[in-house]
């Protein structure tokens, strides 16, 4: 059997019933950090098996866990804080148990994603995880407006001390008058969670040190459907596709270019093709 423990962001309070229990009884633990992960385990007469798992020695350590087990013994993933797999280690350890015909089941619980989302004002019945974005400012700058006609909600994981140069990328890439959110230190003693528009955000955090330490979750709400370009002539584009392209692959273009809807753009390259 394979447990996935989802544990606290923070307050120890969190950690639920089931998932002590989980903790109680099994009898191998695998965790990012042994020594966060210990402080999580209830009493017990005999201590569990530890088994440490991150990104740099997964593979290796997986197939130590399916062997383990194979062998009759029962296993807890736990991530140091939050839910196992959502941008953190995990995932081929549960894939290769789903393989080799271990039951898989998750402790639900706290995760910092959903956390967030809950708190932070912005609509939530679609929201798009991104996870951690790109270090380097120029591809995080280029992931970032390849979002920005993504109508759903956006949430991303960001270190505290970056959250300056990120909520400043985000100004520049998807615009200043954005409404967005900051969750940081969730659960904690200092935690923050604050909404307002991204350039405000942004000022925000630069003048206040505190805002750069520990970890955050920022939210920035979906972009609006934008009205087609006046400059554009979708008539010409869609003829001249059609001469080039088949009908299918002129649509498709076209919708890219121009915001089309796929029937209009579709009927269009139809209704040019023979002109």
């Amino acid at each position: 059997m394979l447990w996935i423990v989802a544990t606290p962001l923070g307050n120890l309070d969190d950690l639920s019933p089931r998932a002590r229990g989980v903790l109680a009884e099994v009898d191998v633990i695998a965790a990012e950090d042994t020594r966060v992960s210990r402080k999580l385990l209830p009493s017990r007469q005999k201590p569990p098996r530890w088994v440490v798992l991150h990104d740099h020695n997964e593979s290796r350590a997986v197939e130590d866990l399916i062997e383990l087990m194979i062998g009759g013994l029962d296993v807890a993933l736990v991530s140091d804080a939050g839910t196992p797999l959502i941008s953190d280690p995990g995932y081929r350890l549960v894939d290769r148990a789903h393989a080799t015909g271990i039951r898989v089941s998750p402790v639900p619980g706290p995760c910092a994603a959903i956390a967030a989302l809950s708190a932070a004002g912005l609509p939530s019945d679609r929201f798009c995880f991104e996870g951690f974005l790109p270090a380097k400012a120029g591809q995080r700058r280029k992931r970032l407006e390849s979002l920005a006609r993504e109508r759903a909600t956006l949430v991303f994981y960001v270190p505290a001390r970056d959250l300056f140069p990120v909520l400043t990328d985000a100004v520049t890439a998807l615009g200043a008058n954005r409404l967005a959110a900051v969750g940081r230190e969730l659960t904690k003693r200092f935690e923050t969670v604050r909404r307002d528009r991204l350039e405000e955000l942004a000022a925000w955090v630069q003048g206040d040190p505190d805002q750069q330490r520990g970890e955050a979750v920022v939210l920035i709400e979906g972009g609006a459907d934008e009205p087609l370009s006046r400059d554009l002539d979708t008539t010409l584009l869609a003829r001249e596709l059609a001469a080039e392209l088949p009908p299918a692959r002129a649509a498709r273009v076209l919708v890219k270019v121009s915001g089309m809807d796929r029937r209009g753009a579709f009927a269009l390259v139809e209704s040019v093709r023979g002109d």
